[in-house]
């Protein structure tokens, strides 16, 4: 029997099992998705195989980054196909060919700034591209900053601080540009989505959402924003429901139009912790979750043994 989400127009069926791995190889945990102009799907994985590249229908393609990365955290895939990948735990970002071979690095590997220095970077989680090509990097974990650096890597300024007022940050988790240059930050533990423009003004903020953490919007003008929640951080509030873990589909303005998932309800429609997004060509929604980290921290622990979800599919029905 099929299982479907969501209402209207936003109505998906759940695919158990998405992408096939080769034999002995485990996901253990997805922190971001990324598609290519090709409908391929570039999982950014904490596991021994880091990139793992699917087609559309699941089938393996190649893996790479074996021995590069740290701890995997955030993917950006450019209309050229080149590959940003965001590593917090050695502090850089890496600009790829969709075979894995590096074209540039921004920061030092394993050399973070100070904490809270504000200079870049300290445990960065994600990257967006401006509609000139000019890189954003969210500075995330150990800093409340974005970075704005040239084409070619070259910083051009920054801005943001720690705090709870428009304009300041609680862990900068994910960030968008929309082609008219525009740029959301998920703002993760101030449970908002800040709009800024292309020169670091504030202009607005989204907060009716629980602790966003994947963030991914489709093409052209007025486009759609699909936000990962998290949902609840600690065990006491694990089960109450209205407040995620979910996707939420809004209008670039913030409107919400659908959410997806039902923390009560235990069924492979509900999710554990969406910390990456990513939207095909056909609009099917792919879902990276962190499921490990996510049960550990609400009281939960996995064992190392035990296999967790961390992957689904939504196909968008006609």
């Amino acid at each position: 029997m099929a299982i479907i989400v969501g209402e209207g127009e936003f109505r998906y069926e759940v695919i158990e099992n998405w992408g096939t791995l080769p034999d002995g190889w485990r996901y253990g945990e997805v922190a971001a998705v990324g598609v290519d102009s090709k409908d391929n799907v570039y999982v950014f994985a904490r596991a021994e195989h880091p990139m793992l590249v699917f087609d559309r229908a699941g089938n393996f393609l190649r893996s790479w980054g074996e021995g590069l990365f740290r701890r995997p955290h955030g993917v950006h895939i450019a209309d050229d196909d080149t590959i940003y990948c965001t590593d917090d735990g050695d502090h850089t970002v890496r600009r790829m060919t969709p075979e894995g071979r590096m074209l540039l690095e921004i920061g030092v590997p394993g050399e973070p700034a100070s904490y809270m220095s504000g200079d870049p970077l300290n445990r960065c989680t994600h990257t967006a591209l401006s509609p000139d090509g000019d890189i954003y990097v969210a500075d995330g974990y150990g800093n409340a900053r974005v970075h704005k650096y040239a084409p070619n890597g070259k910083l051009r300024f920054s801005w943001g601080e720690s705090g709870t007022d428009p304009g300041k940050f609680n862990i900068v988790h994910n960030i968008c540009c929309d082609a008219d240059g525009w740029v959301y930050v998920a703002d993760r533990e101030n449970h908002r989505v800040q709009v800024f423009d292309g020169k670091g003004a504030y202009h607005a903020q989204w907060v009716n959402m629980h602790r966003p953490c994947g963030l991914c919007m489709t093409r052209g003008r007025n486009p759609l924003a699909y936000i990962g929640e998290s949902g609840p951080g600690l065990a006491i509030n694990m089960r109450v429901p209205g407040i995620g873990p979910r996707v939420s589909i809004v209008t670039h303005e913030g409107k919400p139009l659908a959410r997806l998932g039902d923390a009560t309800r235990d069924r492979p429609s509900q999710f554990v912790a969406p910390h990456g997004v990513a939207i095909d060509s056909r609009g099917d929604i792919y879902v990276g979750e962190v499921s490990r980290t996510a049960m550990s921290n609400r009281g939960t622990p996995i064992p190392p043994s035990q296999d967790v979800r961390c992957l689904q599919k939504l196909v968008k029905l006609a």
